[in-house]
């Protein structure tokens, strides 16, 4: 894999470059500060950090986030979950709705960006098209039904998302479905492509076929959840959790009760169809709120799904968890048997299966509906 990533530096010489592209090679030796989870907190450039995440160390970068960081993580809030699925007909009712050739179309539209790298042009490009792609999904609906937020962040100019429906008895409860954006080739970020087709591109795509389908057949059959429900596209995980961290911190000054988050992040890669299916992470998760969504995958899922663990900050339901909201985790498979081909060239979509997507999609609406008409919080 290595060497197919330093052969394409050969092709590299042969871009237009840009002043924009020729920038990002210039040495950045900021200081920034991260949390690798051992309980301090150290100080790195953006070098170090690129060092760690291709060792396979992930952490935090909280250095915009001090101002409201104490010593301490909050504790996780609690909350009850529905103990059996209550909307099982509305859910089975929409579930055949979902549509592999739009996420096709979706995912070839955010691998033909030459990165999604958050620092770069591209990036922002990229985001850019996330954004048009919800407002034409959302398209139609009064502006009570539907807000849509775009949220800037300090420091880089790739922007994060957030598609809010707001409660109609409940308004203050926030159900959080999460996927990155972005994308990286950590050889050379700055120069070579980053495809990202399975990370973060499969995701993305999933909770957009997910948000399609709930607006085209539930929102406009003039059904409107009871507690708010958010969908979020969160720009720089790659960085450090950098977006998603910027908005539950945010989240968290406000005083905002998110009452339930679920991420999505790598959901199309099989490695052995035949015994195809989903993890369920439980490390750095919610117990609770798993226990529900193992419900949500046995009414819904046509694939099993395995329990397994993916480390400290391995996605953005860290940032969640992080500022004392409730956060999950299903990820494509067993961690350990996930995509090796991700942060390289050859994170493409020949490599992936949309019917895994499909799987996870109906995972997301089985969750969106039941917890947006639950009472129990």
């Amino acid at each position: 894999m290595l060497l197919k990533n330093l052969v394409y530096i050969g092709s590299v010489a042969a871009l237009p470059w840009s002043s924009s592209w020729s920038s990002l090679l210039q040495d950045d030796d900021s200081v920034r500060t991260i949390d690798v989870g051992d309980g301090q907190l150290r100080q790195v450039t953006e070098y170090d950090k690129l060092k760690l995440r291709r060792r396979g160390i992930n952490f935090f970068d909280v250095t915009d986030v001090l101002f409201f960081r104490s010593e301490e993580d909050p504790v996780v809030a609690d909350y009850n979950y529905p103990m059996q699925m209550h909307q099982r007909d509305t859910v089975h009712g929409v579930l055949d709705k979902i549509d592999k050739e739009s996420m096709y179309a979706d995912l070839s539209k955010l691998t033909s960006f030459y990165t999604r790298y958050y620092k770069s042009a591209e990036g922002v490009k990229s985001a850019d098209w996330v954004l048009s792609r919800i407002t034409n999904i959302t398209n139609g609906l009064e502006k009570d039904l539907v807000q849509i937020e775009q949220v800037s962040h300090k420091g880089w100019d790739q922007y994060s998302i957030v598609v809010r429906f707001k409660g109609t008895s409940l308004p203050d409860n926030i159900v959080v479905i999460g996927s990155h954006h972005d994308s990286i080739n950590l050889l050379l970020p700055s120069v070579l492509p980053a495809p990202g087709a399975d990370d973060n591109g499969s995701g993305t795509t999933t909770v957009l076929e997910a948000l399609r389908v709930y607006v085209e057949y539930y929102i406009k059959q003039n059904q409107r959840p009871m507690n708010t429900i958010e969908f979020h596209f969160y720009s720089a995980e790659e960085g450090g959790l950098l977006g998603s961290l910027d908005v539950f911190t945010r989240y968290a000054r406000d005083q905002k009760k998110v009452v339930a988050m679920l991420q999505q992040d790598m959901t199309g890669y099989v490695r052995d169809p035949a015994k195809e299916h989903v993890g369920l992470v439980t490390d750095h998760t919610t117990p609770k709120l798993n226990n529900f969504l193992k419900l949500v995958m046995n009414e819904f899922l046509s694939i099993p799904y395995v329990e397994t663990e993916c480390g400290y900050a391995c996605s953005d339901h860290g940032s969640a968890v992080k500022n004392g909201f409730p956060a999950a985790f299903v990820i494509e498979s067993d961690f350990k048997k996930t995509n090796r081909y991700i942060h390289s060239t050859m994170d493409t979509l020949d490599r992936l299966s949309l019917d895994h997507m499909a799987e996870h999609a109906k995972l997301v609406l089985g969750t969106v509906i039941e917890l947006g008409q639950w009472l129990g919080f």
